[in-house]
């Protein structure tokens, strides 16, 4: 059994459309990238959450967020020996291109990031590694294409593989 758990995250794009990842390592889906972000606390509300967490994560305390929600998904993972449906809010935030500032090493081997990167629309839409959520590219394409959407796409719950590319749970 899967115990729920509340996350939001950040999709930070640059004036050039890049969007800021990072790549992680999990014991159950292994390596894959995803946007700043990360489980809510007690009280707080997704955006609230999404805030503190790109803070957390980046060390970036001037991006704001609109509210502008891209999407809502869920997924199943293992978060420290814990297996969790994860329910996520994905956000929209305009931002320069820059690194994460400030000592961020104990933050990142808590959350098992390895590393980090900016990605250009075109190194999105050919991905060799997992992107969460899977359809990152396209609902990006299409917010750069029609503008931001005017509700959140839900994409439900989506499977992610586990490592060597069989079928999740």
């Amino acid at each position: 059994m899967r115990i729920p758990r509340r996350a939001a995250r950040v999709a930070v794009s640059d004036p050039t459309g890049s969007v800021f990842m990072f790549r992680y390592d999990n014991e159950e889906v292994g390596v894959h990238w995803a946007l700043p972000g990360g489980g809510l606390e007690p009280g707080e509300t997704p955006l609230q959450g999404a805030l503190r967490e790109l803070r957390e994560e980046t060390g970036w305390a001037d991006v704001e967020i609109d509210g502008t929600l891209l999407c809502l998904w869920e997924h199943d993972f293992t978060r420290a020996g814990v297996p969790v449906r994860q329910h996520e809010h994905v956000y929209l935030a305009d931002g320069p291109r820059r690194d994460p500032v400030g000592d961020l090493t104990a933050a990142h081997a808590a959350d098992a990031i390895l590393r980090w990167r900016w990605w250009s629309p075109a190194e999105l839409a050919v991905a060799s590694e997992p992107l969460w959520p899977p359809q990152l590219p396209a609902l990006l394409a299409g917010v750069r294409a029609h503008g931001a959407p005017a509700q959140p796409v839900d994409l439900g719950w989506v499977p992610v593989a586990p490592p060597g590319g069989g079928s999740p749970d």
